[in-house]
C-alpha cells in the first residue's frame, strides 16, 4: 500500500477501492436478483448489474488518465456489505419482508458508493481533472437514482404488507 503522501495518491487509493467494490457487486447482483420475489425488485438489481458494470468501465478509464492500474486493493467495507445481502438472501419467511432485508442490504451498498464516489469527486475536483470529475459524477447521479428507486419501491411494499404490522 502507498504511503497516502499526496490528494493524487489518495485519489488512486479511492479508485482502487470503488473498482475492487463494483467488482463485488457484479457478482452479488444476480444473487439478489434471484432471490427477490417482488417484480419490479428483480428489474432493478438487473438493470443496476448493468449499470454497475458500466461503473466498471468509468473507473478503468479513470485509471487509465490517472497513468495507474484500477485493480490491487481488496473493498473490505463492500465484502462485509455483501456477506450481509447473502444473509438477506438465505433467509426464510414472508416474500415481501425478505425483500425488505434485500432492499435494506442494497441500500447499505448505495450509500457506501455514495460517499465513496462522492469523495473521489472531491479529490479530483481539488486536483482539477476535469474529465475525472465527471466520469465520477455520472456514477454518483447513477448510484443516487439507485438509491432513491429502492426507497420508493420499499415504501411501495411496506404499504403491500401493513396487514402483517401487529396493531399497536
Amino acid at each position: 500500500m502507498a504511503k497516502l503522501t499526496s490528494l493524487q495518491v489518495l485519489l488512486t487509493q479511492e479508485i482502487k477501492d470503488l473498482y475492487n467494490a463494483e467488482t463485488q457487486l457484479v457478482k452479488a447482483l444476480p444473487k439478489m436478483a434471484k432471490a427477490a420475489s417482488n417484480p419490479d425488485l428483480q428489474a432493478g438489481f438487473k438493470s443496476h448489474l448493468e449499470e454497475t458494470k458500466g461503473h466498471v468501465e468509468r473507473l478503468e478509464k479513470v485509471a487509465e488518465i490517472l497513468g495507474v492500474t484500477p485493480k490491487g486493493k481488496v473493498c473490505k467495507a463492500m465484502k462485509g456489505l455483501v456477506e450481509e445481502g447473502s444473509e438477506a438472501i438465505e433467509e426464510e419467511g414472508d416474500p415481501n419482508i425478505k425483500d425488505l432485508a434485500l432492499i435494506g442490504a442494497a441500500q447499505r451498498v448505495e450509500h457506501y458508493e455514495i460517499a465513496g464516489y462522492g469523495t473521489a469527486r472531491a479529490l479530483a475536483e481539488a486536483l482539477q481533472l476535469e474529465e475525472v470529475v465527471a466520469l465520477l459524477q455520472e456514477t454518483l447521479d447513477e448510484e443516487s437514482t439507485c438509491d432513491a428507486t429502492l426507497t420508493d419501491l420499499s415504501a411501495t411494499i411496506i404499504g403491500e404488507v401493513g396487514d402483517l404490522v401487529p396493531d399497536a
